[in-house]
This record gives structure tokens, sequence and C-alpha cells, in this order.
């Protein structure tokens, strides 16, 4: 009783501290928050990688600087990972990671992992199959990605092309 009375004073003084604003004005903030709080949601992405590869920690900084933030996990049972998140071994690459509802597999640049999150398609993820080698990541910092096929996966393991590069 005594945190539930604690709850309504503090929601009482709250309200007695805002009668100087106006209420489209809070409205609005409340608005911009949450909309804020949804945006870094979003834009935070966990991936998981063996602690032997170097390669994950270049793809996860190339994701940093487009604006993401990333939590690493070291596993050293990558199988049942991709396994429990439904990447087909045929398009497995080195590290799985998980946004928002999808799984991003491999090398997959951070443009399409925003494109991805904008259009929301009804698909488990997005894969790089294997390790291309002109892939973030993979290549030069500031290159760009060349040579290879982002595609699109589903619950059946079906895959089609996001992109191309």
């Amino acid at each position: 009783m005594k945190c539930k009375m604690m709850g309504v004073l503090a929601f009482g003084a709250l309200l007695l501290a805002a009668c100087d604003a106006p209420l489209t004005s809070m409205i609005q903030t409340k608005e911009a928050v949450a909309q804020e709080i949804q945006a870094l949601q979003e834009k935070e992405i966990v991936m998981y990688k063996s602690p032997r590869c170097e390669c994950c920690d270049g793809w996860a900084d190339h994701l940093r600087n487009a604006g993401f933030t990333v939590k690493v996990y070291q596993r050293d049972d990558m199988d049942a990972i991709k396994s429990a998140n439904g990447v087909p071994k045929k398009l497995s690459s080195c590290h799985t990671a998980l946004i928002d509802g999808y799984v991003i597999e491999g090398h997959v640049p951070a443009a399409d992992v925003q494109r991805l999150l904008q259009e929301r398609p009804d698909i488990v993820g997005l894969t790089a199959p294997g390790m291309p080698m002109k892939s973030p990541g993979m290549q030069t910092i500031g290159e760009e990605p060349k040579g290879y096929d982002v595609l699109a996966f589903d619950q059946d393991g079906n895959a089609q092309i996001f992109s191309h590069y």
C-alpha cells in the first residue's frame, strides 16, 4: 500500500509541475520522446560471434559508423545460435545478429539493415552467405561493397535477392 501511495504522490507532483506548461506542448514532448526511444531501440543490434573471428569485429565497427549500437556476445555454439534463429546452413556466415525481430546473418551492409527496418518485409532476415571478400568487415575500411548478393530469407529457407553489389 505504501508503494502505491508513493506512486500516486509522485504522479500528482508531476501533474502539478506540468500545470504551467500548455497541454499541447506536453503531448508533443511525450510523442517526441516515444519516437526517440523507438528509434534507439530499432538501431540496437545484438551480434553473436565466435571468439576467434576478427572480421566480425570489422562488421560491428561498420554498423557503429552507420549509427547503430552493437552489443557483441562471443559464443562457441554458433551453430546452435543460427539454428535457434532460423538460419539455414546453406545461408549461414560467420556471425549472427538480431535487430527488431529480424536476423542479420553475416556481412550485410548497414544500408541494407536500415532499408529492412524501414520496409519491414515479412521475412526472417537478411544474409550475405559465406564471407564475401568485398563486404563490410572483410574489405578495406571505406571501400564500397562489391561482387556479392544480400539475400532475404523466409521461415522455409527460401531466399531471394534483396541487394546486389
